[in-house]
């Protein structure tokens, strides 16, 4: 039990009215974006981790069983959200540090300036870690640049006045808004300032020495009671992190709640769009970096202040955090680029208002897509994914190397709990070993439904060869529609015939069998 302490797409840029419009109110939208954050929530079924103000929202609103990010990585989900793109297409390739400086091309189109250059207001308050500026331009910024990360993503105080700032500068200049609150909880911070705690847990609790969050009263919890995720090591080590992981959930869900409270406040509690999510999965061994359904699957939930929307219900509907931009533009009546009929056009984002009204027919069919190249400058291993309800095919296209690991997760008490096993050959209650989330295959398929762990690799199975082969189709035909310059990787050159002509894979003869040898 928990225990309260003592003391780009080429966008035609004009306004319409959507469909979707009942009123001529002012639309607004707010997203909150957790930080590596998970399932840890009481609406997605975790019974110990308390966070009733996340919850409170969920049960007026829709919530998604089947959302995905489309990289398990923060700069690159971030640009992927704000751009509808995948991170191959828009360039952020990786982690966007001062010194490594990964960003996104200079071309694309992000969702704050198509907004801006259609008069709305938009803002940013805590985690940007995006680039360049002139591609993710926000009117009002409060993030790391200007200010310290703890201070903006996790001083739930300081978010509540800065949103009041916010919204008081859009009311002053009768503007509909679009807000980004990019929360820094609960990402670890072991790394960078470990006297906080390992996922910064003692930032701003009042003891000594951590300073005073006024609006936080922390939760802690006990480490042999948290409800253990099935890819994390059943240790103390391991749980006491989990448990240090909750702490900081609930000063995130308390932190939803100022923010929440002030957009009532301000007078947009009935006109605003509100989006709850996270960037990717949980900063845990399978979660953050991996393909595997920890690393990508996300919470989202979505109230629509439309009173005709769902609400405290739940979704089915395969979806991915590329449909939040075309989400975001029909709420405020702007276009995107259209979708068609065939396979590869209907795998394209999409917005997700009408599931918000009435849930789409069932299809085994449907798909999401992901697409990973670095972490960290150092963690160079690119894969290419496509997940339907039942199958995923993962495409590890650097399996010959080791599986990287970011600082970060390295100097975990998870991992190196692990590491010290491993070495010392102890008993390691984990359902892997450390070789084996090392060493992974150029091909993964799994069987979702029969094997949600994603422990038996189907891979080359003989009665599954039309269900591979039609899923290395779609994939491929996915990573050309997105013009993914990995679409060859690893064992071929991309080339082009002629100005005009397709892309081509010419082989390498490096013994590896491209799939397609066209």
């Amino acid at each position: 039990m928990a225990r309260p302490p003592g003391c780009g797409y080429v966008l035609i840029l004009c306004l319409f009215v959507s469909e979707t419009v009942l009123s001529d109110k002012v639309r607004n939208v707010l997203i909150l974006l957790a930080d590596d954050g998970g399932f840890e929530l009481g609406s997605y079924l975790n019974k110990i981790c308390q966070t009733p103000n996340i919850d409170a929202l969920a049960r007026r609103s829709l919530l998604f069983n089947n959302a995905f990010t489309s990289v398990s990585s923060c700069s690159p989900s971030r640009a992927a959200l704000l751009t509808g793109t995948p991170s191959h297409q828009n360039g952020m390739y990786g982690l966007h540090q001062g010194v490594h400086h990964f960003n996104s091309f200079d071309n694309i189109t992000s969702l704050p300036n198509v907004l801006r250059q259609n008069g709305i207001m938009t803002g940013i308050i805590g985690k940007k870690h995006v680039g360049p500026d002139s591609v993710y331009k926000f009117d009002y910024e409060q993030t790391e640049m200007n200010n310290h990360i703890n201070q903006v993503g996790r001083n739930i105080t300081h978010i509540k006045l800065l949103t009041r700032e916010f919204l008081a500068k859009a009311n002053k200049g009768k503007k509909p808004f679009f807000l980004y609150i990019g929360f820094h909880d609960p990402h670890r911070c072991g790394h960078s300032e470990p006297q906080y705690g390992p996922f910064c847990e003692r930032f701003g609790s009042g003891e000594e020495g951590m300073g005073t969050i006024p609006d936080w009263q922390p939760w802690y919890y006990q480490w042999d009671e948290v409800q253990l995720p099935y890819f994390v090591q059943d240790t103390e080590a391991a749980r006491r992190d989990i448990a240090a992981q909750y702490t900081t959930m609930s000063r995130l869900d308390q932190g939803v709640a100022l923010v929440l409270k002030e957009l009532e406040s301000a007078g947009h509690g009935d006109d605003t769009l509100i989006i709850y999510t996270s960037d990717n999965g949980i900063p845990f061994p399978s979660g953050r970096t991996n393909f595997y359904d920890p690393g990508v699957r996300e919470p989202l939930i979505i109230s629509s202040p439309n009173p005709t929307a769902r609400r405290n219900q739940a979704s089915g509907s395969m979806v991915t955090l590329l449909d939040i931009m075309p989400t975001v533009l029909d709420w405020f009546g702007l276009p995107w680029e259209e979708e068609t009929n065939d396979v590869v056009q209907t795998d394209k984002p999409k917005s997700l208002l009408p599931i918000l009204e009435k849930e789409p027919p069932f299809s085994e069919d449907e798909a999401v897509f992901l697409s990973q190249t670095h972490h960290e400058i150092t963690m160079y291993y690119p894969m290419r994914a496509v997940r339907t309800r039942r199958y995923k095919l993962i495409h590890n296209l650097n399996f010959g190397m080791p599986f990287p690991i970011d600082q970060d997760l390295y100097v975990s008490p998870t991992f190196q709990d692990i590491l010290n096993r491993t070495r010392s050959k102890q008993s390691l209650p984990w359902y892997k070993t450390l070789k084996q989330y090392y060493y992974r295959p150029q091909w993964e398929l799994y069987d979702i439904r029969a094997d949600p762990a994603e422990t038996n690799n189907l891979h080359g199975k003989p009665s599954l060869e039309q269900v591979e082969a039609g899923l290395r189709e779609r994939l491929h035909h996915w990573q050309m529609a997105t013009q993914d310059p990995w679409l060859c990787s690893p064992d071929a050159v991309l080339e082009h015939d002629g100005a005009d002509s397709d892309s081509v894979c010419r082989s390498l003869d490096n013994g590896l069998l491209h799939y397609y040898t066209r």
